[in-house]
């Protein structure tokens, strides 16, 4: 007993440091955030001023309340034009959480969707086609004309390489991108960001990386796939000329059970025309 009284201080910052420690990690993982940026060019149609475009990447079956009400209510609150989704909307099998969601988000706005590499470990075909029912417009190596008035952008979505790896990007990319139009991309792999520029993107959006999954403060994420350590591409919009990528952090884990620093990410773009 007395062995004990002597060691309380120290038992109860340990046990404090751990409950502390467990509310972080929990809140760090499932309070939403929302980044908004703007995307000012003189290719935005002046009738696409103000157009509001929502990014969901990497949700991997997550949910954020009960029956993902939280993200529902983030995504209603945002008021969209459109809705994209830049893959990896499950984890694998099974399939009802993202339906769930699907319906949810084409409740909202126009829902836009590519697939990631994470589709390819699933019977995809039957997801994509429950989508396509569902009401989403599922791109894969095609692009649509998004209308307002007499004036248009386009909106191109790639299947992640994974699908069919002995297919350049290039080829696949090229045929959907027009010169004399503002062309948005939705493609899952930020890494790609010199090949979205060489065919003409305007504005690209991204995921994959899960903000590089752990963080540290001024020095960004720690690890992605097909990056490696401290990417290059993490999170965030990347400029590069005329061309602009935004990159996800995403909102679900996959091959780590825990973000740290690196809450999960709803992000919001704004087009503003310059005349």
């Amino acid at each position: 007993m007395q062995k004990f009284l002597e060691y309380w201080p120290l038992i109860l910052s340990l046990v404090l440091f751990v409950i502390s420690v467990s509310i972080f990690l929990h809140w760090n993982n499932t309070a939403l955030q929302v980044t908004e940026y703007s995307i000012h060019s003189k290719r935005i149609p002046e009738s696409f001023d103000d157009f509001k475009i929502v990014q969901i990447s990497d949700l991997h079956n997550t949910q954020f309340g009960k029956d993902n009400c939280h993200l529902q209510e983030k995504l209603l609150a945002l008021s969209p034009d459109i809705i994209v989704i830049t893959g990896d909307i499950v984890q694998a099998s099974p399939k009802e959480k993202a339906l769930q969601f699907a319906r949810q988000a084409v409740a909202i706005a126009p829902t836009y969707y590519v697939p990631g590499n994470h589709e390819h470990r699933m019977d995809y075909e039957s997801l994509f086609a429950d989508l396509q029912t569902i009401g989403v417009t599922v791109l894969r190596n095609q692009n649509v004309a998004l209308k307002n008035g007499d004036e248009i952008i386009r909106l191109a979505g790639i299947e992640d390489p994974i699908f069919d790896p002995d297919a350049s990007v290039e080829d696949r990319l090229l045929p959907l991108i027009q010169k004399d139009t503002y062309n948005i991309l939705l493609s899952h792999r930020p890494e790609l960001f010199d090949c979205y520029i060489t065919c003409g993107v305007d504005l690209a959006f991204t995921g994959h990386v899960h903000g590089g999954q752990f963080r540290l403060p001024f020095i960004g994420g720690l690890y992605a796939p097909n990056q490696g350590i401290f990417p290059k591409y993490d999170a965030g919009i990347y400029t590069s000329g005329n061309a602009n990528m935004v990159v996800s952090r995403g909102l679900g884990n996959s091959s780590f059970p825990f973000r740290l620093f690196n809450r999960p990410e709803i992000v919001s773009v704004t087009l503003k025309s310059i005349k």
